[in-house]
């Protein structure tokens, strides 16, 4: 999961979808990532916050993880 900062329109969109995900800043309210792996729980909130986000910023990429963990589907 990446934030393209220079789409940011600081909507705060994704903030409020997945405020353990996303903060945004005090001065310039560009939104930047608390952690960049996503538990397979948080996906959906990810996935919703990426398509509410007005300018696009969000790109999410599903990673079917190690092999032997075919299972555990990421957001990264």
């Amino acid at each position: 999961m990446s934030i393209d900062q220079d789409r940011c329109c600081s909507s705060g969109q994704c903030v409020l979808t997945a405020p353990e995900i996303f903060e945004q800043g005090d001065s310039d309210g560009i939104v930047s990532l608390r952690q960049t792996l996503v538990t397979p729980t948080r996906f959906d909130d990810v996935r919703l916050a990426s398509e509410l986000c007005p300018g696009g910023a969000i790109t999410v990429t599903e990673d079917a993880g190690e092999a032997g963990d075919a299972g555990d589907d990421r957001a990264s």
